[in-house]
């Protein structure tokens, strides 16, 4: 029955409510008609009666209905609705059942619960970008200032020290400009204007190129770093190169800062079909499993006081995460704690 009743429109309610309340009606009238005799009319009097009732009864409750009960299903499409479309369907149809009124509201309820969730994320995550930004910009900031108050407090005149405070407030300006640059470059692989230069190219020869750039940097920690054996076949790609080539910079950087001595960073290439799968795999000190879906978020640092030695401004991985979605491509991560990480990502293939 409430099945029923739920499936039921306000007209349909209307009508058989009408239906009952004649019926109830009219079996009193006959129990009086039992008791007093039947009147002696007309069978022409009897059917105006019957339908005469029965249409003033209809009329009378379909008002009370839709007065009571349909401008408060009115007026609760009107809240939850966000288009006037919706509105005037219904407006013109008396015809929508109460299940579907519940479905709606409960549907509503459901989206207007995410999309709480979602804001509440997304402000979660934008005081956390602030305040990481901050601690990045004033690192740098304070040191400057820091050195320079110092020199025009008299240390210019201090061989001892002046030319080593001018280097080192140098130094942080360098830090400033690359944490501005690449906030710069995230900006712009966000923007629906950023625009890449396809071309195709050789990955091997690209990652190779890479490689040598990071020989002296990678032998002071006697890390080697050398393309899978099985897994070194060349391929040309369709991408940006240049933007290919910061992915290989970033990730080979990070396998090397992280990176243990006398350990070792392996490129490796895997033939999809459509698609190449590029792995840039090492055995440093690995990152715990809580940490890995923050690896790509902007200044996330896994080991906050290891980043603080190895300096760099803490978007790396995020660009490479940018720059790999702005192909249209997928990043992903494994890693085990003291065993190492592995950065996979794709990139379409030639044909």
């Amino acid at each position: 029955m409430k099945a029923l009743l739920k499936n039921l429109s306000v007209k349909q309610i209307s009508f058989y409510v009408t239906l009952l309340v004649w019926l109830i009606y009219l079996f009193f009238i006959l129990v009086v008609f039992l008791i007093d005799g039947l009147p002696h009319v007309s069978l022409l009097s009897v059917v105006v009666y019957i339908v005469g009732s029965i249409l003033i009864s209809y009329l009378v409750i379909k008002y009370l209905f839709e007065k009571f009960v349909f401008r408060k299903i009115k007026l609760i499409y009107k809240f939850i609705s966000k288009s006037k479309n919706s509105m005037s369907s219904v407006d013109e149809n008396i015809g929508i059942t109460l299940e579907e009124v519940n479905e709606s509201v409960i549907n509503w309820a459901e989206q207007r619960e995410e999309e709480i969730s979602e804001l509440k994320s997304l402000e979660n995550y934008r005081q956390n970008f602030v305040g990481d930004i901050s601690h990045e910009l004033k690192t740098p900031i304070f040191a400057i200032q820091g050195f320079l108050h110092t020199l025009l407090d008299g240390g210019m005149y201090d061989e001892n020290i002046n030319f080593k405070y001018l280097e080192r407030a140098a130094k942080n300006t360098e830090r400033l400009q690359l944490i501005v640059e690449d906030l710069e470059l995230i900006n712009n692989l966000q923007s629906e204007s950023s625009q890449l230069e396809y071309s195709n190219f050789s990955l091997k020869k690209l990652a190779s190129e890479v490689i040598e750039d990071f020989e002296i940097l990678a032998s002071e920690k006697n890390i080697k770093i050398f393309f899978k054996a099985g897994a070194d076949q060349d391929f040309n790609v369709e991408a940006d190169r240049d933007k290919t080539r910061q992915v290989f910079v970033n990730l080979i950087s990070n396998s090397i800062k992280y990176g243990k001595e006398n350990g070792q960073t392996k490129i490796s290439f895997y033939d999809m079909e459509e698609l190449i799968l590029i792995e840039v795999s090492d055995d440093g000190i690995g990152v715990e499993d809580k940490h890995l879906k923050h690896l790509f978020d902007r200044f996330y640092r896994a080991d906050k006081s290891r980043a603080r030695q190895i300096g760099g401004s803490g978007l790396g991985l995020s660009i490479v995460k940018h720059i790999v979605e702005a192909h249209k491509q997928k990043i992903t991560v494994r890693s085990t704690l003291g065993k190492g990480s592995t950065f996979g990502f794709t990139l379409k293939k030639s044909q």
